[in-house]
């Protein structure tokens, strides 16, 4: 069972962690480099694809006010992906998965930074401050989301990277509408990704 710790002034959920700490992970990870067994990260892959494909999706930038901009994108990628976990959450049998989609947004981070130049005696550091973000979000999103629009729009002013002519509150409805529609899908559509979100 997971425990709780202060990330950013916002309890979290320790299985963000568990990529990095965690010896069984470790191990795995090992096994996968050196081809010993299958990647048990394949069953939530399309998952991960799912939730960067729903981060890209045009009306966020287009019609919200977030920053279509580097940063912009990393702060959609980290909040949608908040949300999958909050829904993961809910279910026992979800924290396996967790862990492992969890890996694939490391893995995911670990190679846009390399290819942006970061090698590898600060690598680690940076996926460690990433990874310190999306637990500090997720933690101020399990609060927020479900206090509404009001609670939610000084999360999204502090965590998203807006256009100045930005409308939070038009954005906290479109996260509360995303949130809704994740949570409201069975357990087997969710984790094959048999979903779409088109923020308007």
């Amino acid at each position: 069972m997971a425990q709780t710790r202060q990330v950013g002034g916002n309890a979290c959920k320790t299985s963000l962690e568990l990529p990095m700490n965690e010896r069984p992970t470790r191990l795995s990870l090992l096994s996968r480099l050196f081809g010993k067994g299958p990647d048990d990260r394949e069953a939530v892959r399309p998952l991960w694809h799912n939730v960067v494909e729903l981060a890209r999706a045009k009306g966020w930038y287009a019609s919200l006010g977030v920053e279509d901009s580097v940063a912009g994108r990393f702060d959609m990628v980290t909040l949608v992906l908040a949300v999958a976990v909050l829904r993961m959450e809910r279910e026992e049998a979800m924290a396996e998965p967790v862990a492992r989609l969890t890996e694939l947004f490391v893995e995911d981070m670990d190679g846009q930074l390399r290819q942006s130049g970061i090698g590898d005696p600060t690598v680690g550091k940076h996926v460690r401050k990433l990874v310190t973000t999306l637990g500090g979000r997720l933690g101020a999103l399990r609060t927020a989301i479900p206090g509404g629009v009001e609670a939610l729009v000084p999360v999204l002013k502090r965590n998203i990277t807006a256009t100045a002519d930005c409308d939070h509150e038009k954005l906290a409805n479109a996260v509360i509408a995303i949130s809704t529609k994740i949570g409201s899908i069975d357990e087997d559509a969710f984790l094959s990704a048999d979903f779409s979100f088109e923020p308007i």
